[in-house]
């Protein structure tokens, strides 16, 4: 979460005091509603709690953001660690129009993709790639939906590195499955909200026996970066209960990319290898 997004509540609380009647009310309103404001707009807001769109906008202003899609972007990121999945559903209650709803989505991603580029730290993803090119055994840690960001990144990486394994995988418990872990090995974990204590749990086991530990998460300020090595940032945002990979997906192709320029004659070789089984087991459908 950006600095500017932490502890938005308690923004609110301390300056409560000091509003006007009009906004003490829309404070009020949010404080008690902030789950459902996140998705309001101004006019929205202004409607419920009886104020002009022009106050909601203002009251945005005296709060420190520029303009109330800041404050609402803010409120929308204070909260997506704290949302049921009941809740998150319910937001796509209101998109009655399909071709509305499309849009929000995919412009959601594109918005997503367009910040992961912006905010990008070029050394540390320079280093995540020198790290994982230099380990023999790779470990990629994906619980829950970020389960299809390991599989994802395990079948690509297979191509490129000898030795990769998913956990969890197969009947064992997932401890169980990082027994043989050694300290130069490389493990790449992700981590989005709402994060699982089963992630954090195993990371902070694997710590203790590896020092080559990747995060891939949403923010800089989640809760496993200061449990890793290097940590790589992709936005993730909250349009309804389905968590957005969008982000992910690509950095995690930038990552397979810039691993397969590192290691071009290997890859080549395994190609031709590889093109040789799928043809003879007819693969692939060929007109």
């Amino acid at each position: 979460m950006d600095n500017e997004y932490i502890d938005l509540l308690n923004r609110i609380r301390s300056k409560y005091n000091r509003m006007s009647k009009g906004q003490k009310r829309i404070s009020d309103f949010i404080l008690n509603n902030y789950n459902k404001v996140a998705f309001m707009t101004a006019s929205n807001l202004g409607e419920i709690v009886g104020v002009s769109e022009s106050t909601v906008v203002r009251y945005a202003n005296a709060l420190g953001y520029d303009g109330y899609p800041k404050l609402q972007k803010a409120l929308q990121e204070s909260i997506k660690t704290k949302l049921t999945t009941l809740q998150r559903f319910e937001f796509s209650e209101g998109y009655s129009d399909r071709e509305k709803l499309i849009r929000k989505v995919m412009n959601n991603d594109i918005e997503n993709i367009r910040k992961t580029i912006d905010d990008i730290d070029f050394k540390k993803f320079d280093s995540a790639v020198d790290m994982i090119k230099s380990s023999k055994k790779i470990y990629i840690i994906g619980l829950r939906s970020s389960k299809v960001l390991a599989e994802y990144l395990a079948y690509y990486l297979n191509f490129i590195k000898e030795d990769v394994h998913i956990i969890p995988s197969g009947a064992n418990d997932i401890y169980d499955q990082l027994i043989n872990i050694k300290e130069d090995d490389t493990v790449i974990v992700f981590s989005f909200p709402r994060y699982s204590k089963r992630t954090l749990s195993l990371i902070e086991y694997v710590s203790g026996y590896c020092k080559n530990t990747i995060a891939i998460t949403d923010s800089e300020t989640a809760p496993i970066v200061p449990m890793v090595a290097l940590s790589l940032t992709a936005k993730y945002s909250m349009t309804t209960f389905i968590d957005s990979m969008v982000a992910p997906m690509s950095l995690i192709n930038s990552l397979i990319i810039s691993l397969s320029v590192s290691e071009k004659s290997k890859l080549k070789e395994n190609f031709d290898k590889l093109e040789g089984i799928w043809n003879t087991y007819n693969i692939y459908q060929i007109k």
